[in-house]
């Protein structure tokens, strides 16, 4: 959602340098939509981006205080609440009618 957001490429946010300001942004921003959205522990988003735990509670925090502006604010909100309404993983057991 991140990436969609902000046009900045997956492979950049994931990528385990620092990168650009702009992939360092979306990083946060990413960071932050797993933690609020998915409700995620900031140790286990650490793992998962292979930074360490105080690395995405700053990401937390800046995001969070960017949201006292009313148009950031919103725009965050409406990818929490997409990432929130997304349906569950298709399941792998498929029922017949459904497979190709």
């Amino acid at each position: 959602m991140a990436s969609y957001g902000l046009a900045v490429p997956i492979e950049e946010i994931i990528d385990p340098g620092r990168g650009s300001a702009q992939a360092a942004f979306a990083r946060q921003v990413a960071m932050y939509l797993c933690h609020v959205a998915f409700e995620l522990s900031l140790a286990r988003i650490a793992r998962a981006f292979g930074r360490d735990r105080s690395t995405v509670a700053h990401a937390c925090h800046q995001i969070e205080d960017r949201r006292d502006h009313p148009g950031f604010d919103s725009w965050i909100a409406a990818l929490e609440g997409m990432l929130r309404e997304a349906p569950a993983p298709f399941a792998a057991e498929r029922p017949r009618e459904l497979r190709s």
